[in-house]
């Protein structure tokens, strides 16, 4: 089994900073890409921001200069550092992985999800 498991939502004042963290947890062989993906209410999940596991990331042209994508290798866990945000930015937030298990299985995981409020 694989778990995803995300922290670091909330709310927060229009300018203010959030940093996303999601571990990936479980019988993992590999994790190749991961990412955020959000979406609210009426509207289609998007991403966000995704990053391989050489570290080369793509960001959605909304969030692009103002959220920064990382990854820790060793600890098979992505982050999400969203400065200057904005009421638009209100969402919840999905964490992504593609990871092979030790099964040699090449599965798509998310997380349960994590509310982010921009609001004054």
């Amino acid at each position: 089994q694989v778990q995803l498991v995300e922290s670091g939502g909330g709310l927060v004042l229009p300018g203010g900073s959030l940093r996303l963290s999601c571990a990936a947890s479980g019988s993992i062989a590999s994790v190749n890409v991961m990412g955020w993906y959000r979406q609210d209410p009426g509207n289609q999940r998007e991403m966000v921001a995704t990053i391989t596991n050489v570290g080369t990331t793509n960001y959605a042209g909304s969030v692009k200069g103002r959220f920064t994508i990382s990854r820790d290798n060793a600890k098979n866990t992505v982050y999400l550092q969203m400065n200057s945000l904005k009421p638009e930015d209100t969402a919840v937030y999905y964490c992504n992985a593609e990871i092979v298990t030790t099964a040699l299985r090449w599965l798509d995981y998310w997380g349960q999800g994590t509310q982010v409020t921009v609001s004054e």
